[in-house]
């Protein structure tokens, strides 16, 4: 519990006072049936009105204090679960903040998502029950086990025997219920993820027609789940009829073996009667043991999801050199090698070497799985380089810090993403403290102001997650404002234009070489109309540079940025 202490710690006042709340409580019951059997004992052998009503008004004040006791424990537990809980789903949000591509990867996003909700949910409940039952139940077993023995020793060893039966029997249901537990949520994750892939895509589902699979495979997820949760189940349910097969035959052995002692005179009814109330208190506190046992099974599934979260090893860190360091745009590849699973020995890029000066264009061309996207997602360090260097301004991008080097890097991502708020809410991720016009500056670059002033509020229009109430070419075009608006020094440019229409992406390059003429920009296409004019194209091949140079030269001594033009502009080229 060491990695959870830092989100428990803020919360040690309520959970002090749930504890003494909770002793209170568990003393005013305790005390019950002794104030009971005085008045069967005391008051009415002796037939005293003033003794009987004394300590009835004593027992109706120790039931009112039990009752406020109670609310005091009920209250503290639930600020400091609910607390705990808050703390400890910042914590992880902000670990999982801190991962890089590759850990996301490992993880996976749907379960994420469930560490993040039910597990944290299932580790909250478990702090509350563990401030009210866990605490209730020890208390309340000690004090009557105490008072049954004070009251009546011989009486006691029944509970010698029975506990301890009790004891082993739980402990081999938990043993077997807590994997299963674990199962269980991991099945959960696959229902998340079912349903998470199915609402994300929900468009391309309906345009192929696909609902009926997708029922299936949502039923196959929801199927796996229910099997695995009653598995679990069935592995504990045997422990509620065990406890109270336990308390019905610790009764009958009270009342077989005390009712001889009251016929011999030992024990009198009214002591019987309490003795009967302590058994009944020690066996439910038993109970109420069981109970958290079952819950902290599942719990413990939970808590183990969570710390391999809160342990994993990051492996995109600052060095201990790293620093913030302005940048003006000069990047270089020395022998850069790539792979994304060390235990691939097969790299994704191949000994890359290249130099790029501030305010260049360069242009990235190659076929699918060449390593386009692979190679400018090391320039800000989305990966690290498996071997070799890429400098900016001469500087090792590992020696600046994350923060620095992402900030002064814009990227248009192939996968173009918005997030719910308005049209302006999403450009200023580009810079957040961007006045209007600069705004409007930047979307009347990316040729994107005119169809969002066709909107009824213009910049204020409201955007669904993701941005699926608008195009796939208007959804590109604000994400190249969203760039543009950050003015970096290095642009990167991932097949951001590949549903916009050839006019337009000549406007928007037209407009990089006046709002951005000091930027080194890279740009992947598929379209040999979009990198022509860059100031050297780099044509890769399977990982490898095979050629660099100009539309020109390319033109006159690449085979395959040849075929490339060929396929795309040589026979309007011929016409």
């Amino acid at each position: 519990m060491k990695q959870l202490s830092g989100f428990i710690a803020p919360y040690k006042k309520p959970i002090t006072l749930a504890v003494i709340f909770m002793l209170l409580d568990v003393i005013c019951e305790v005390i019950q049936p002794t104030l009971m059997t005085n008045i069967v004992g005391k008051g009415i052998q002796s037939q005293s009105a003033g003794y009987i009503v004394g300590t009835g008004l004593l027992m109706i004040f120790v039931a009112f204090l039990a009752i406020l006791a109670g609310f005091g424990n009920a209250r503290c537990s639930a600020v400091a679960g609910v607390g705990f809980a808050a703390k400890l789903r910042r914590g992880l949000f902000a670990k999982v903040q801190e991962f890089s591509f590759h850990n996301i990867d490992h993880f996976s996003t749907a379960s994420l998502a469930t560490r993040l909700t039910n597990d944290v949910t299932q580790m909250q409940n478990a702090a509350i029950m563990s401030l009210r039952i866990m605490l209730r139940a020890p208390m309340m077993f000690v004090f009557a086990l105490i008072m049954a023995i004070r009251m009546n020793a011989s009486l006691a060893i029944i509970l010698v025997v029975v506990i301890p039966l009790l004891a082993v029997a739980m402990f081999l249901i938990i043993r077997r219920a807590m994997p299963l537990f674990g199962g269980m949520q991991t099945r959960m994750d696959a229902l998340n993820s079912s349903v998470q892939e199915n609402l994300t895509n929900v468009r391309v589902i309906k345009s192929f027609v696909r609902q009926n699979y997708e029922k299936e495979k949502f039923k196959d997820a929801n199927n796996g789940l229910t099997a695995a949760s009653l598995k679990a189940m069935n592995a504990v349910i045997l422990s509620m009829p065990l406890m109270m097969l336990t308390m019905n035959l610790s009764s009958v052995a009270v009342v077989w073996f005390g009712g001889g002692q009251v016929i011999t005179g030992q024990l009198n009814v009214a002591q019987m009667t309490a003795f009967i109330n302590y058994i009944f208190q020690i066996l439910i506190s038993l109970m109420m043991v069981s109970m958290m046992f079952v819950m902290f099974s599942r719990a413990s599934a939970s808590y183990k999801r969570i710390i391999e979260v809160l342990d994993a090893e990051i492996d995109l860190e600052n060095s201990s050199s790293a620093g913030e360091r302005p940048i003006r745009g000069n990047v270089s590849f020395e022998n850069v090698s790539f792979q994304y699973d060390p235990a691939n020995p097969e790299p994704v890029l191949k000994d890359i070497s290249f130099t790029a000066r501030a305010g260049e264009v360069i242009a990235i061309v190659g076929g699918t799985g060449s390593g386009k996207t692979s190679l400018v997602q090391l320039i800000p360090r989305l990966y690290d380089v498996s071997a070799g260097r890429v400098l900016l301004d001469g500087v090792d991008v590992r020696e600046y810090t994350i923060e620095s080097l992402r900030g002064q890097i814009g990227m248009v991502l192939q996968k173009n993403t918005l997030f719910s708020g308005t049209i302006r809410d999403n450009l200023k991720w580009g810079n957040e403290h961007a006045a209007e016009e600069e705004i409007v500056e930047a979307a009347k670059a990316a040729q994107a102001h005119d169809f969002i002033m066709s909107f009824p509020k213009g910049y204020d229009t409201w955007m669904e997650q993701g941005g699926v109430n608008v195009s796939g070419g208007q959804k590109q075009r604000l994400c190249i404002a969203r760039a543009i608006l950050k003015k970096p020094p290095v642009l990167i440019l991932d097949d951001s234009t590949s549903a916009v229409d050839t006019a337009t992406e000549a406007k928007i390059r037209q407009a990089f070489h006046t709002v951005l003429r000091d930027t080194t920009t890279f740009i992947i296409a598929q379209r040999i109309s979009s990198v022509k004019d860059a100031d050297r194209i780099i044509v890769l091949s399977d990982g490898r540079i095979s050629a660099v140079g100009t539309h020109e030269e390319l033109l006159a001594t690449s085979g395959e940025y040849q075929e490339i033009y060929e396929s795309q502009l040589g026979k309007e080229a011929n016409a």
